[in-house]
């Protein structure tokens, strides 16, 4: 009968640690949000989902390398740990801004200290998912986990980007412009995330073709559907209108506002992911 064995070195390891303080900051801060019962509205569901599903996949992640299952499942464990942990400190970091700015108020009036310290926690928990990205990204010249490289990471970064701008989007279907805007960020995003999956999969080595000058061809492309993207949607958004007074967290014109910003800065972060993938593929280092 086969025993498992156990592994302290991922519990006293630096990412072990990292991932140890992560666990118990989000359940902290989901624990106090809980005790006030005041997470009803959309932006209180997002925070909670975030911080029970980061303890969870990471307690998970804790588990079974503490017992070292984790080599008898088919996946690449480097790149899903990876991708995860570049996931969980973005939706960390967005928790840990949208959360005081939607439910506390100014002045606070009720569960004030609960809602600062969980506000505390959550802030801490993202420096702690993103020392554990800096503890495992990869080195350079070092490719056996894609995921963990900087390409990697910005694909996960992108991914994200892209569904932060679905959450946003309401009215576009008046003009071509705007289609065409909501197309690239539904293509883009489709590619990359079937990027991510095929990684962790370990599907990409059965592709008959060079992989990665593919790759950093579709990074180009990406970039300059990108580019049109960051022309047309403020053109088409507010050309000839002003921004109305009130204008709240469900008014438009402050939803396009930050569809705007989120599509510049994933045209940044395909930009760098081109350079990178450029750099890996075609410039080589000498041995």
């Amino acid at each position: 009968m086969a025993m498992a064995t156990v592994n302290l070195r991922a519990l006293t390891s630096w990412v072990g640690i990292a991932q140890i303080f992560a666990v118990v900051l989000s359940c902290l801060a989901f624990s106090l949000v809980a005790s006030t019962g005041e997470y009803k509205s959309a932006y209180g569901t997002w925070s909670m989902f975030t911080w029970c599903f980061c303890f969870a996949v990471t307690f998970l992640v804790l588990v079974l390398e503490l017992l070292e299952i984790y080599p008898k499942l088919p996946i690449s464990w480097d790149d899903f740990t990876s991708a995860f942990s570049m996931l969980a400190a973005l939706m960390v970091f967005t928790t840990s801004v949208v959360y005081p700015s939607t439910s506390i108020g100014s002045p606070c009036s009720r569960n004030c200290a609960q809602k600062a310290v969980a506000t505390t926690a959550s802030c801490l928990c993202f420096f702690a998912y993103a020392l554990e990205v800096g503890l495992t990204r990869a080195k350079p010249g070092d490719i056996s986990s894609f995921l963990s490289t900087v390409p990697g990471l910005l694909k996960v970064f992108e991914v994200y980007v892209a569904c932060l701008i679905f959450s946003l989007l309401d009215s576009y279907s008046w003009a071509a412009g705007l289609q065409w805007c909501v197309a690239v960020y539904s293509i883009c995003f489709i590619i990359t995330f079937l990027i991510i999956i095929f990684t962790i999969g370990r599907c990409l080595a059965y592709f008959p073709c060079p992989l990665e000058k593919i790759l950093v061809g579709y990074n180009a492309l990406a970039l300059g559907m990108y580019i049109t993207a960051t022309v047309l949607w403020p053109l088409y958004s507010f050309q000839g209108k002003t921004r109305p007074n009130p204008c709240g967290s469900s008014c438009s014109w402050n939803k396009h506002l930050g569809i705007t910003f989120l599509t510049i800065f994933n045209l940044i972060a395909y930009l760098v992911d081109l350079i990178y993938s450029t750099r890996m593929v075609f410039i080589r280092t000498p041995s």
